[in-house]
């Protein structure tokens, strides 16, 4: 059996979680070929690997400032708003909004920063002379719990040479952005968010069926085990704007699956549902459905494209029974022509935000949590393997129905 030590190589699932004032949230990272000799990750962690084979797990606690630079208050600072490039997308205006995230490079004069600059800063303060900046990670101050389960270890065949990896680095690329700053909800809704390129009924666009999985193998499997966690036997669910598979588990027997959608041959193709109803939220957002008679809803890649989410989340708390669930799962691939503004102007961890802000602002649900997977590998037979040689990843943020 081989054990991790300094000339091994291994395959490590990450799982950080952490929490914020509104939500709990658990990042998955999949690490292939963690080298012992050269990649970086915190001395207690790497000491609490050695030893390890394939199977075994290790759990720490991480205080703030080890995962990612601790908290500096110099980082929160004030600009001119001239400072604010508005221009620096040639295709629109952007415009500075309170808790939003843009790259670095949107500023000018700042020392050290240049245009090509794509770290991410966060907007936290908007006055008629200045703007307030915080360029510290969104996840500075929190504290973390970092599992990591040994996939497969094998020893090192190569020279100790090459890159290093900072594993730390690569797991927080991103997780922190789905939560509010101080508590304040982010502005996602200022201007026009929900304004499509194609503006057109959705029942015209999506009048030819569609026989195409959005996203790849394994990305599928990951939906169907984040479902496998609220979906029970006998169950009565709500699959909205479903299509032609609803991505729950294959050996799931729910008592009721009724699925909204916008095609009739893809519902109909769908051998999970139970009934079938061609629906379109964009034009009415009220649900011709009973009160509190469901014990789960879910969303599968589509909540990208509501342009009534606020309407939409307090109608599907309407029919849920308390205690149930509602569960969004999306990705980061979609149709152009049909997904919101404001979507397409996010970056992937404040897309969770958003979906956040969408349960939070009906004030019908508790127990906010979101998800996210990233790292695997993309399956050789699937056909963008070529180009892509990673899994798509996968986003969730569910909530409980007060």
């Amino acid at each position: 059996m081989n054990i991790i030590n300094q000339d091994a190589i291994a395959d490590i699932h990450w799982e950080m979680s952490w929490e914020s004032a509104k939500a709990l949230h658990s990042e998955h990272y999949r690490a292939h070929r963690v080298n012992f000799w050269r990649d970086c990750m915190p001395e207690e962690l790497n000491n609490s690997l050695y030893g390890k084979a394939a199977g075994d797990v290790v759990e720490v606690d991480l205080e703030p400032g080890v995962v990612v630079s601790a908290h500096d208050v110099r980082n929160t600072f004030n600009v001119k708003p001239v400072q604010f490039n508005r221009r620096f997308k040639s295709d629109r205006n952007i415009e500075p909004r309170m808790g939003r995230f843009y790259p670095k490079g949107i500023l000018k004069g700042i020392d050290g920063i240049l245009p090509q600059n794509i770290q991410p800063f966060r907007c936290v303060g908007i006055q008629n002379n200045h703007l307030m900046v915080d360029f510290n990670h969104p996840l500075a101050k929190k504290k973390t719990h970092l599992k990591g389960v040994v996939k497969d270890v094998r020893d090192n065949t190569v020279d100790h040479g090459g890159n290093c990896n900072d594993w730390m680095e690569l797991i927080s690329n991103g997780p922190g952005m789905q939560a509010r700053w101080k508590k304040k909800p982010t502005d996602f809704f200022s201007g026009h968010p929900f304004k499509r390129e194609n503006e057109s009924p959705d029942q015209n666009f999506y009048q030819q069926p569609r026989w195409i999985h959005h996203i790849d193998e394994n990305a599928i499997k990951v939906i169907k085990v984040i479902y496998d966690q609220f979906l029970k036997n006998d169950m009565q669910v709500l699959d909205l704007m479903s299509s032609w598979t609803s991505h729950i588990p294959d050996n799931l027997n729910l008592k009721r699956l009724i699925g909204l959608g916008l095609n009739s041959e893809e519902l109909e193709k769908n051998i999970h549902l139970t009934d079938r109803m061609v629906y379109d939220l964009n034009q009415n957002p009220t649900l011709l459905l009973e009160t509190e008679s469901f014990d789960a809803a879910i969303c599968s890649l589509s909540v990208e494209y509501l342009i009534h989410p606020f309407e939409v989340f307090k109608e599907i708390a309407r029919v849920l029974k308390s205690g149930t669930r509602f569960i969004i799962t999306f990705s980061n691939r979609w149709f152009p022509p049909k997904v919101t503004g404001i979507w397409k102007e996010l970056h992937d961890f404040e897309r969770m935000g958003l979906v956040l802000e969408y349960f939070l602002q009906s004030g019908m649900y508790k127990d906010m949590q979101t998800y996210s997977m990233r790292g695997l590998p993309r399956p050789r037979h699937d056909k963008y393997f070529s180009e892509k040689r990673w899994s798509d990843p996968v986003f969730a943020v569910w909530g409980t129905r007060k």
